[in-house]
């Protein structure tokens, strides 16, 4: 089991670091060359700046029991199709029950901004989101540990 981050947005890289450390987990942060990602624990992979070029590196290095932290619900479904656990930042754990609404709200929502409507933006992210995001991501890592013993 190993953690990939689509790092190139991501408010949580130190929380993964520190869960990730007290598991022994492997880290692999994904960002474009646009963004200069470093870590002291984690392993970096930069990718081209072309759109998605993150998300299909995260879709080619995840396996079934790893964990995948990202805001897009795109890219989430895909890895959880290949049997990858998917995580976003404030803590949501997305799964087979919700992905689908997620999907369909990101759609109209796109479809409400190209005809003119502004759409509302995600909240601020408060302090709550990161003890939300680690306890969501301790659990992701128990039930894989469950699971694939």
């Amino acid at each position: 089991m190993k953690i990939l981050v689509d790092a190139d947005a991501c408010p949580v890289k130190n929380i993964v670091e520190a869960v990730a450390g007290q598991y022994s987990l492997e880290v692999i942060m994904v960002s474009n060359l646009n963004h200069l990602i470093e870590s002291q624990y984690a392993s970096v992979v930069v990718v081209d700046g072309a759109p998605q070029s993150a998300d299909i590196a995260i879709i080619n290095l995840a396996r079934p029991g790893d964990i995948v932290v990202t805001q897009d619900y795109g890219l989430a479904s895909m890895v959880m199709a290949k049997g990858s656990s998917a995580l976003a930042p404030g803590g949501k754990i997305y799964t087979d029950d919700n992905i689908d609404s997620l999907l369909l709200s990101r759609f109209l929502n796109q479809k409400a901004r190209q005809a003119g409507e502004r759409i509302k933006g995600p909240r601020k992210r408060a302090a709550q989101d990161d003890c939300k995001f680690a306890r969501s991501l301790q659990q992701i890592i128990e039930q894989n540990k469950n699971m694939h013993r």
